[in-house]
């Protein structure tokens, strides 16, 4: 029988470990219950419990010190607060009743529960009712015996740990050390894992102790069933599965900014990340028929094959799982949408910020064939590291020879998807409705405001035509209405708004809005829901173009004052959707927050309902009043239909959210990048 248990042996830090001693957790179900307001500041103010499935009295008192933990001890402020919203929670998903008694910890000789209420009063012990156990982990534990917990999935025994925000396992490998320049294959190493750390990043620029030894998963889920094979769907909860960005040449699923504890505990959903290979290890292809390139592509599919056969066991349902990504991890999630190997294995999609367009952007969403990326990228490569560029098995083992970190931080790297016939069958998405296959799911999509005001230089000129030939932008702009120029006190800058905006149309705004009208046009998906974010937190660690891309800082607002003008610009959002912002960053105004707190329900309502919209009840009943109040102080997100193309397709999200037309569309048209593009 599948089980859960406590590891009570010390944890080796590696992924793949000795075999453990599991004692058994008393044959119980556990979630992690934890109101979560997402304020990292206040963090280790709050409290998290365990909640066990129905226990006699004594059975409960062993299965949570099997656990090591007590049944949760009274504490009446704790019962009356923050206790409510989690089990009120349980009544509201149809769990338990809101007569329910729960076990806790007695305070004299007879046995006490509480009620949904928060309200103690003595039960008999003979009773079996769900049990409260004490969770003493705290806001960032790190992995120990008294934390750790072991997995039973299918044939994986799979040991991770718990901190205040979730149940954490990283570092799962979900694919064998791949062979370079090869395929991923199923997972055949020892079948008892240690996730308790965080795998290699793949070998990348910047990263010398990258390896190509990397494809690594991470899950934070706040439910582990006790045997999944009997696991009722309706206790499961919805999978996001995210791929990172990074151009694909760089990034990792183990980055912080992209840590699921927050998504999954103030979501209810499990977030699970991954690793895929980068760069000229991961997207080389040459003309020898078997060296197809998109195997970080492949990696992914992977992944997402081993989501469906294992995330049960951390309480996923692999019928319910969304993809999603920003960047690179939007092309990524834009090239699956079209991949005959993907289709079929997923529910929902969104692409953040997806490139797609001119310049820098063009291949993002329009793919090289293989003898297109021979010419362009891997003669240069061949021919920069003297491999004999006209010997198609040389050069390959001349590439296999070659250094890994050396590779990729050449001039020339190999970052481009590519039709490879397998993976990838034909140059872009169809969504003119003409050709198959397209992932008939449900889809939410969007760019930042400013998205392209990090893809530019800024410009050391104030003539307008100079600044937009130095970065290939079109100079016909110039003296056009539509873009104007505005008059403040700094030229150059007046000028950069110009630039970006015409590299935020050309390269993010004006295709991905062709996709969304294309799509629902031709029905192409379940449901679109479009938007535009116009409010952001750039991170400090990835701030192009300084400072424009932050708030303006005044002696009122010393962290900047978000409701000024400033640029909106790429991976601006990741913060709010992950609700990752750091302890080291301050809430700039009052709106940080609360507009955090909102981004993540939105954004976990899609992964549960495929409706951006949270229900009212749901946030009601788990005490989410900042949300409940801004959905009640403005007009609901309607998805995109053929109802509202033409008038209020897109959803700008800022405090006070809107509805509103597709933007800059008469700038997109005149640029030559219409709604129909796609024709």
């Amino acid at each position: 029988m599948d089980f859960i248990a406590l590891t009570l042996g010390c944890l080796a830090a590696i992924p793949v470990a000795a075999s453990y001693t599991i004692p058994s957790s008393g044959g119980s179900d556990i979630t992690l219950l934890y109101y979560n307001d997402v304020d990292v500041h206040t963090a280790s103010e709050h409290q998290s419990v365990l909640l066990l499935s129905p226990l006699l009295n004594s059975e409960a008192d062993s299965a949570c010190a099997s656990l090591g933990e007590t049944l949760l001890p009274v504490n009446e402020s704790f019962y009356h607060t923050e206790l409510i919203p989690s089990l009120q929670y349980q009544v509201y998903q149809g769990h338990y009743s809101e007569a329910q008694l729960y076990w806790i910890q007695s305070t004299g000789s007879s046995c006490e529960a509480v009620n949904s209420l928060g309200f103690v009063v003595p039960a008999p012990c003979a009773l079996q009712l769900p049990a409260l156990c004490s969770q003493s982990a705290q806001f960032g534990a790190s992995p120990e015996p008294a934390n750790s917990l072991t997995v039973q999935a299918n044939d994986l025994t799979i040991t991770g740990y718990r901190d205040q925000l979730s149940f954490r396992f990283e570092g799962i490998p979900y694919a064998d050390p791949p062979e370079r320049f090869t395929y991923p294959t199923t997972w055949t190493g020892s079948k008892t894992l240690n996730a308790t750390a965080f795998g290699s990043e793949c070998v990348q620029s910047g990263v010398p102790n990258g390896s190509e030894d990397c494809l690594f998963l991470n899950v934070w889920t706040p439910y582990i069933p006790e045997d999944p094979s009997t696991a009722p769907s309706s206790k499961l909860k919805p999978v996001f599965f995210w791929i990172h960005g990074g151009a694909f040449t760089g990034g990792t699923g183990s980055d912080p900014t992209f840590a699921g504890g927050n998504m999954a505990s103030r979501g209810d959903v499990v977030v699970v990340t991954i690793n895929y290979r980068l760069s000229t290890l991961g997207f080389l292809a040459l003309e020898d028929g078997k060296t197809n390139g998109n195997f970080g592509l492949a990696d992914q599919v992977a992944a997402l094959d081993w989501v469906r056969e294992y995330i049960t066991a951390f309480g996923g349902d692999p019928d319910r799982i969304t993809i999603f990504g920003q960047s690179a991890g939007a092309g990524s999630v834009r090239a699956l949408l079209g991949s005959p190997q993907a289709i079929g294995k997923f529910a929902a999609a969104i692409p953040m910020s997806n490139l797609a367009g001119s310049d820098y952007a063009t291949t993002y969403s329009l793919y090289y064939t293989i003898p297109e990326e021979v010419t362009a990228v891997v003669e240069p490569i061949l021919e920069e590291i003297g491999c004999n560029a006209t010997d198609a098995a040389g050069a390959l083992a001349c590439l296999k020879a070659y250094d890994a970190y050396e590779l990729v931080t050449l001039t020339n790297v190999a970052r481009f998807v590519v039709v490879d016939g397998t993976y990838v069958t034909r140059t872009g998405l169809i969504v003119n409705g003409t050709a198959s296959p397209v992932a008939n799911v449900h889809t939410m999509m969007g760019y930042m405001r400013d998205d392209g005001a990090a893809f530019i230089g800024y410009p050391n000129t104030t003539n307008l035509t100079a600044a937009l030939i130095a970065q290939s932008l079109p100079t016909a702009v110039v003296d056009n209405s539509l873009f104007p120029v505005q008059t403040g006190p700094n030229a150059t800058y007046d000028v950069f708004n110009v630039t970006a905006g015409v590299a935020t149309d050309v390269e993010f705004r004006c295709l991905d809005q062709a996709t969304a009208y294309y799509a629902v046009q031709h029905n192409l998906f379940q449901s679109v829901w479009f938007y535009e974010f116009n409010r952001s937190y750039q991170s400090a660690g990835w701030s192009p173009n300084y400072p424009v891309c932050n708030a303006p800082v005044s002696d009122e607002f010393p962290y900047g004052d978000p409701s000024q003008e400033y640029f909106k610009c790429h991976s601006g959002e990741l913060y709010y959707v992950f609700g990752s912002l750091p302890s080291t960053s301050p809430y700039r105004d009052e709106l940080d927050l609360p507009f955090m707190q909102r981004t993540i329900d939105v954004w976990t309502s899609f992964a549960r309902t495929y409706n951006p919209n949270p229900d009212p009840a749901y946030l009601a009943v788990r005490w989410y009043n900042n949300t409940l109040a801004a959905i009640y102080a403005e007009e609901p997100w309607e998805p995109v239909t053929s109802a509202n193309l033409n008038t209020a397709p897109l959803r700008t999200l800022q405090w006070t959210s809107f509805m509103g037309p597709f933007a800059e569309q008469a700038q997109c048209d005149y640029l030559d990048y219409s709604l129909d593009y796609y024709v």
